[in-house]
Parts: structure tokens; sequence; C-alpha cells
């Protein structure tokens, strides 16, 4: 256990609260960390000439998705590979987030799922859906959560304008 760490990440630094966890175990038991990212892919429905102009928008978005989580990945990847951890990235186009965690588990013989929680219960459970909620009902290994402080504790982020 704790060989092949499965981590996914959605680019929040809510989900970046399971990387210390994942970094602590895969250095203390000489294990290895794959990152997972979901790309959603937006859809649009539109009929005649007008939506041929919606199509090409929506095509040139899901490029700009793709590329956009490949980066973000590789720099989370390299920043693990500083630490001195062997680290792999997938990507996964289109899928819903549970089903892509549950399969990649399989299909990457991972042996532990380290992420994060918003630690809902109740109805805002039931009413945004939890991943990690569909994770743990499902998943054949493990699952370590890093639950996610209160809002209030949870660091600004900063932006500037250029």
């Amino acid at each position: 256990m704790f060989k092949h760490l499965l981590v996914p990440l959605d680019g929040s630094r809510l989900a970046e609260l399971a990387l210390p966890m994942a970094k602590s175990l895969a250095h203390q038991f000489n294990g290895r960390i794959t990152l997972l990212q979901v790309v959603p892919l937006p859809t649009a429905v539109g009929f005649g000439h007008e939506a041929s102009g919606v199509y090409s928008n929506l095509n040139s978005m899901n490029q700009d998705l793709k590329h956009e989580a490949a980066t973000y990945m590789e720099g989370k990847r390299q920043d693990l590979h500083k630490a001195g951890i062997q680290a792999d990235v997938q990507l996964v186009i289109g899928k819903s987030p549970a089903e892509a965690i549950l399969t990649a588990v399989d299909e990457l013989n991972a042996d532990t799922i380290v992420m994060s929680t918003h630690g809902r219960s109740g109805v805002m459970r039931w009413v945004f859906g939890s991943v990690a909620d569909k994770v743990l009902q499902q998943a054949r290994v493990p699952i370590l959560l890093a639950r996610a402080p209160a809002e209030d504790q949870v660091p600004a982020i900063e932006t500037r304008e250029v």
C-alpha cells in the first residue's frame, strides 16, 4: 500500500489540499503519484446556419481547456519531481470525475486514492453531488480524504492587474 497514489486535481486550491498528504506518503513509502484531471467539454445545441459559429467556437474552447489542464498538471508534476517524487499525469477528457477516478485506479493499478473533499453534508451534498462520496462508495482501494478547512480559513487568492 502507498506505492502508487492517485491524486485527482481539478485546478482548484481545494483539490490541491490532497498534495501534502500524498507527498508525505510517497516520501515515507517510496511511492509514486499519478495526478489525474478530468477536462469537462462544454456542449452546445444549435440548428441551421447559425450553429456553425457556435460549434467552431466550442472546438476552440475545448482545445483551450485541454491545453490549460495539461499546462497546470505538468507544473504540478514538475513540483513533485523537484521534491524527489516520481509522478505521472493523466488527463481524462469529458467523463464524470467520479467515473474517471474509479476507472483510472483500475487501469493504472493505483493502490490508494488521495483526494480532498468540500466536507458538505445533508442537503448541500444532495444538491451539488459529491465526487468524493461517489468514489468512497465504489472504490476498491483505500481512500485518504483531506477535508477542506472552513471557508473563512482558506486564504484568498491574490490577483494583480497587468
